[in-house]
């Protein structure tokens, strides 16, 4: 198979996550490459409802909500350089966004929630506004009677993430990133001076690696030093035929693209890697969506899909560099459109210079340590 190759970095993952540190990395002066499985890899990116949303993150841990603040008001930077640098616009649109109730039951809920969150000790407010009924139809004249209030926040916004995707990894190549398609990681092994990666397509070297390969960091992470306990979390989305526009601005489980397609999500299933589509789950979406709009109960839907979240024990993402392999960094969770520019414009200049930013020290490993002492 020829000399292996050698690197400053190597990134395992050419998803979304392993593409914004490429991108990330770009100007940084470092050889760099993306190993990636290529089209046949569990591409989360492909099932992404693509929502940059904030409102409700954080609870339970308030750098979470601090993080996704950044990364949202980092979003406009990102945009702007992707499409400066890879002539893709990714549809970013940030007129906010609203999180619909059906009852009163729910509204209060959510009112009680936000309370919580807001009261956590460093969680950095934002701003979050109840509407109720009247409040959100003269907004939206289309919702129906069953909608009570809402809430909602400027922050919020959405994007193409198959466009996100296609963006970053073209202006990493344009400014020299090595894309290296069909080189799926079956081996790391630490040496002297860096790592040595088995792939199907040869041996690569690298002084550092940074393991973004999702579901696959699972089996990959150990053999750096690390642990990545991360299972598949299936979500399901439905995909009506492009209307007139009604819809200016996102809501939690229904967007319109800019395209005109109206997309209905908002589904959580434990299934391992099961990928088939759901009859009861695609029911209860469509139901909730036609009580919100019920004018959409007369648009067709052109197609429906399922696909693998990234998820975390606690839902947040991991970030780590290996104490006993210190080159090695593992990057990963769900949120990958909603993180895409904190990953990109911070996280991945850090991993450039050969660590990891203190903002991001509540997201290691260790907060897992009393999982596994209690298991």
């Amino acid at each position: 198979m020829g000399e292996a190759r050698s690197y400053d970095i190597a990134i395992i993952g050419g998803g979304l996550v392993g593409a914004a540190l490429a991108f990330g990395m770009r100007t940084h002066g470092l050889r760099i490459a993306m190993l990636d499985e290529g089209d046949v890899a569990l591409r989360a990116a492909r099932g992404n409802f693509g929502l940059i949303w904030v409102q409700g993150k954080g609870e339970g841990l308030a750098a979470y909500g601090n993080l996704t603040q950044r990364s949202a008001r980092e979003w406009p930077a990102l945009a702007a350089s992707l499409a400066a640098e890879s002539g893709i616009d990714v549809a970013l649109a940030q007129p906010g966004g609203l999180h619909v109730c059906l009852s009163r039951m729910e509204l209060a809920s959510r009112e009680r929630m936000f309370a919580g969150l807001f009261a956590q000790p460093g969680f950095e407010r934002y701003e979050v506004e109840f509407l109720d009924r009247a409040a959100i139809a003269a907004r939206l004249p289309l919702i129906g009677p069953e909608v009570v209030g809402g809430s909602w926040s400027p922050l919020d916004g959405h994007c193409n993430p198959l466009r996100l995707l296609n963006a970053l990894q073209a202006g990493a190549i344009r400014r020299g990133v090595d894309y290296l398609p069909g080189h799926r990681v079956t081996a790391i092994e630490p040496r002297a001076g860096g790592f040595a990666l088995t792939t199907a397509r040869g041996v690569v070297n690298a002084e550092r690696i940074v393991l973004a390969a999702g579901l696959g960091n699972a089996e990959l992470a150990s053999s750096a030093g690390l642990k990545a306990p991360v299972v598949p979390n299936k979500g399901q989305v439905i995909v009506l035929e492009r209307v007139a526009p009604f819809l200016s601005f996102p809501l939690e489980n229904i967007r319109q693209t800019d395209e005109g397609a109206v997309l209905l999500g908002d589904s959580q299933q434990d299934r391992g890697r099961d990928e088939t589509l759901g009859l009861d789950v695609l029911g209860a979406i469509a139901a909730r969506a036609t009580a919100i709009f019920p004018a959409l109960r007369e648009i067709r839907v052109n197609r429906a899909w399922a696909a693998l979240r990234v998820m975390t024990p606690d839902g947040r993402p991991i970030y780590a560099q290996s104490r006993s392999a210190p080159g090695a960094f593992l990057v990963t969770g769900h949120s990958a459109v909603t993180l895409a520019a904190l990953h990109a414009r911070v996280l991945a200049p850090a991993i450039a210079g050969g660590g990891l930013p203190s903002e991001l020290a509540p997201f290691g490993l260790d907060r897992f340590e009393h999982v596994r002492a209690a298991a």
